[in-house]
């Protein structure tokens, strides 16, 4: 990481190395990940830290309180800034938007099974693919995901923030159907405008 942070740096006369065309950029650097380990070191570099919860949430809470606890301001950032990842499937209806969760639902399941590959098309009912150990193993993995129309995606998304208390969220939707990935991400910008958190960002990874 402080390899990185030196590239961005202006080139010095005797460097050999160059990054170009970043050198001299400073670049603001964000350290995304999922462990007590990433937060520790986001904290010492004073970085802004951005934590995978969306599919490795396990170690979400612990890690946003050691961040902020060892947070060291720097000249990027002079106070820690916290962002969680979360799966939005937003749809006019619950049950839309549950159907085509169910993409991402195989997808993972799919992994586990040793047979990755794009996200599949929705099905019906996830049981009807999965058994009820894969179900729930994926159904942790997915645990911060607010699934459903805009008011229940609105409702969950309060309760995800009530609970981790981010600075920021970082919204993603794996959709198998590219209309319905961009209706709920304009579904997701309205209910941003709703919500008391500074900025919802849009994945399209």
């Amino acid at each position: 990481m402080q390899e990185l942070q030196a590239y961005l740096e202006p080139a010095q006369p005797s460097q050999k190395t160059r990054a170009v065309p970043g050198a001299g950029t400073r670049v603001p650097i964000w350290l995304l990940g999922s462990s007590l380990f990433s937060a520790q070191l986001a904290a010492a570099l004073g970085l802004p830290f951005a934590f995978a919860s969306h599919f490795a949430p396990d170690d979400l809470i612990e890690a946003f309180a050691v961040y902020r606890e060892r947070f060291e301001p720097s000249r990027q950032l002079k106070q820690p800034c916290a962002m969680m990842g979360v799966n939005v499937f937003a749809a006019d209806t619950d049950e839309d938007a549950r159907r085509h969760f169910t993409s991402v639902q195989q997808s993972f399941i799919n992994l586990r099974r040793g047979a990755p590959g794009p996200v599949p098309p929705p099905v019906d009912d996830i049981n009807d693919y999965a058994s009820p150990f894969e179900t729930a193993q994926v159904d942790h993995a997915l645990a911060y995901s607010a699934v459903g129309s805009a008011q229940t995606v609105e409702d969950i998304l309060r309760s995800i923030i009530d609970e981790a208390r981010p600075d920021e969220l970082i919204v993603t939707g794996h959709f198998y159907d590219h209309a319905a990935r961009l209706r709920s991400f304009e579904i997701a910008a309205q209910v941003r405008d709703r919500l008391a958190v500074p900025a919802v960002e849009k994945a399209t990874t």
